[in-house]
C-alpha cells in the first residue's frame, strides 16, 4: 500500500478567493455570512448566506470558457490552477494517465436550472442553449478540471449531499494508496445560493432565520442554534503518493492516514440520535490509521448548527473517544462560512491540513450559550496556537452518508 501525502491546497470561499485569504480571516474570526445579494431574498423566510464575494473567474480562466461554466465549475477551475501553481508542477506527458481528479458535488447548477426554466416558460424551448446541460451537471467540475490540468486519470464526482467533499477526498486518497493512480486533485464545489435552495431548506426548516444578526447566525454547538447558513465555494487538496512526492522535491504538508465512510440506515434527512453511522465512519477512519484514540487532538467537526446534528456528532465523539472527548480541540467552520453543502468538506480539508501545517487551530464562533447536550472542547475562545498531530475532518449528509478523513504531521 501507498503512504498519500497532501502537498498543495486551494481554496475559494466566503472569506476570501485564495486559501491565503481565507485562512487569515478564519483566524481573525471574521465572518463571510451578510444578506444575499444574487437575488431579492425579501420574500424569504431565510435572507442571509454565506456569498463568495468579487470574485472574477477570468483570473485564471477564459472568458469564453468562463461563459460556459457554472459558478461551482469555475470556482473548482480557478482553484485547480492555483492548487497546481502552489504546488509548482504542471502533469507531464507520461504521468497524464495516473493523474486524476474527484471532485464532489451536492447539488450542481442549480442556479441555471432555475433561468433556464424560466427562459423556456417566457420565451419557448427553442431559447434554451446547447450548452445547458454540459453546464448544469454535476461532475462538470470534475471535467473541466481534468481537462484543464491535462489529468486522465480516474475523473469521479461524488454526489452525497453535504458529505461530497470530503467523498472526494476519500475516494482520491483510496486510488492512490491502492496504486490506481500517483497523483490526484480532489475536494469539492458548490453555488447553490439561488431562490429554489433557499427556498426548498426553508420549507424544511433547516435554515437560520436570524436575519438581523447574519455574523451571529451561524452557531455550531450552541444552545440557540436554529439551522445552519448556505453558503458556496470550493476547496481543493493535491494529493500525491510519498514516493511520488519525495521523487519531485514537493513540499509535503501533511499525510492522510486514514479514511472511513458509512451509511445511517436511518432517515432521508436526520441522523439517528446515538450518531450511530457518524460514530462508524470516524471509527473506520481511526482504524485504518492505527493511531491511538488518545493521540487524537484535533477535529475539524461538520458542526452544521442544526438542532440534531451537532448533538449527534458530540455523542458520537464522546462514544468513540470517552474521557478523552474532552481532551480534543474541535472547530465549527461553518460558523464563519456558512455551510457550503457539496463544497464543505473540500473546503473543510483544506483548513484541516491548515490546522496542521501551520500549528494553529481555528476557533468556533458564536458558541455563547452552553448546551447541555453539546459540552466538549469547542475552541470558543478563538484560535489557539497548538500543533496538531492530527486532524479528523468530518462530514454528514442528507440519506445518512457520513465520511471522514483523518491527517497527521507527516514525519517522513
Amino acid at each position: 500500500m501507498n503512504r498519500v501525502v497532501v502537498t498543495s491546497v486551494a481554496a475559494v470561499t466566503p472569506l476570501g478567493n485564495d486559501v491565503e485569504s481565507s485562512w487569515k480571516n478564519l483566524l481573525a474570526g471574521k465572518s463571510g455570512i451578510a444578506r444575499i445579494t444574487s437575488f431579492d431574498p425579501s420574500d424569504f423566510k431565510t435572507q442571509i448566506a454565506a456569498e463568495v464575494k468579487d470574485f472574477d473567474p477570468c483570473l485564471h480562466i477564459d472568458k469564453k470558457q468562463a461563459k460556459r461554466m457554472e459558478k461551482f465549475t469555475q470556482y473548482a477551475v480557478s482553484c485547480a490552477k492555483m492548487l497546481l501553481d502552489d504546488a509548482g508542477w504542471t502533469v507531464p506527458e507520461e504521468e497524464k494517465g495516473t493523474t486524476g481528479c474527484v471532485i464532489g458535488v451536492g447539488l450542481g447548477g442549480l442556479e441555471g436550472i432555475e433561468s433556464t426554466h424560466s427562459k423556456m416558460l417566457n420565451k419557448g424551448p427553442g431559447r434554451i442553449s446547447p450548452f445547458f446541460i454540459p453546464t448544469i451537471i454535476a461532475n462538470m467540475a470534475a471535467g473541466q478540471v481534468s481537462i484543464a490540468a491535462g489529468a486522465m486519470g480516474p475523473c469521479l464526482c461524488p454526489t452525497t449531499a453535504c458529505a461530497s467533499g470530503t467523498h472526494g477526498v476519500y475516494a482520491a486518497y483510496s486510488d492512490i494508496k491502492l496504486g490506481r493512480a500517483t497523483a490526484m486533485i480532489c475536494g469539492g464545489a458548490e453555488s447553490t445560493v439561488s431562490p429554489l435552495a433557499v427556498g426548498g431548506f426553508n420549507a424544511m426548516k433547516a435554515l437560520s432565520t436570524r436575519n438581523d444578526e447574519p455574523e451571529r447566525a451561524s452557531r455550531p454547538f450552541d444552545a440557540e442554534r436554529d439551522g445552519f447558513i448556505i453558503g458556496e465555494g470550493c476547496g481543493l487538496l493535491l494529493l500525491e503518493s510519498l514516493e511520488h512526492a519525495q521523487a519531485r522535491g514537493a513540499n509535503i504538508l501533511c499525510e492522510i492516514v486514514g479514511a472511513g465512510a458509512s451509511g445511517d440506515a436511518y432517515h432521508m434527512a436526520a441522523p439517528p440520535e446515538d450518531g450511530s453511522g457518524m460514530e462508524l465512519a470516524m471509527r473506520a477512519a481511526l482504524r485504518e490509521s492505527g493511531a491511538k484514540l488518545e493521540d487524537i487532538d484535533h477535529i475539524n467537526a461538520h458542526g452544521t448548527s442544526t438542532k440534531l446534528n451537532d448533538f449527534c456528532e458530540t455523542r458520537a465523539i464522546k462514544n468513540i473517544f470517552g474521557g478523552h472527548a474532552k481532551e480534543i480541540a474541535i472547530c465549527g467552520n461553518k460558523s464563519q462560512i456558512g455551510h457550503l453543502l457539496g463544497g464543505a468538506g473540500g473546503v473543510e480539508a483544506v483548513f484541516a491540513v491548515k490546522t496542521i501545517a501551520e500549528g494553529v487551530i481555528p476557533g468556533t464562533a458564536n458558541y455563547e450559550n452552553p448546551d447541555p447536550g453539546c459540552d466538549l472542547d469547542y475552541c470558543a475562545d478563538g484560535p489557539r496556537q497548538q500543533q496538531a498531530e492530527y486532524a479528523l475532518s468530518n462530514s454528514f449528509g442528507f440519506g445518512g452518508t457520513n465520511g471522514c478523513v483523518l491527517f497527521k504531521r507527516f514525519r517522513g
